[in-house]
């Protein structure tokens, strides 16, 4: 995917990178990609997010064949040890 990187950095600053790490990550979408496409990759960040706290929120369970086809995944991430 063209830019990718720049767009996985900025995903990974914004659950966690800190300030420094967010303005780089937020400097580089807006040099490489320009203003319109920061937008909407801070977009789709908030909506991934939202969508994952109002499941969560709202007691969705993880559908059978989801769980079976992340447990490991889950379990390296150590994904089951968070709260909701």
């Amino acid at each position: 995917m063209p830019h990718g990187q720049i767009l996985i950095d900025l995903v990974e600053a914004v659950h966690g990178g800190g300030g420094a790490a967010m303005a780089a990550a937020r400097r580089a979408v807006r040099e490489s990609l320009g203003d319109d496409a920061f937008v909407d990759a801070c977009a789709t960040i908030a909506s991934f997010s939202a969508v994952v706290k109002i499941a969560d929120g709202a007691g969705i369970p993880l559908e059978d064949y989801k769980e079976k086809a992340t447990r490991e995944l889950r379990r390296e991430l150590a994904i089951n040890s968070f709260q909701s």
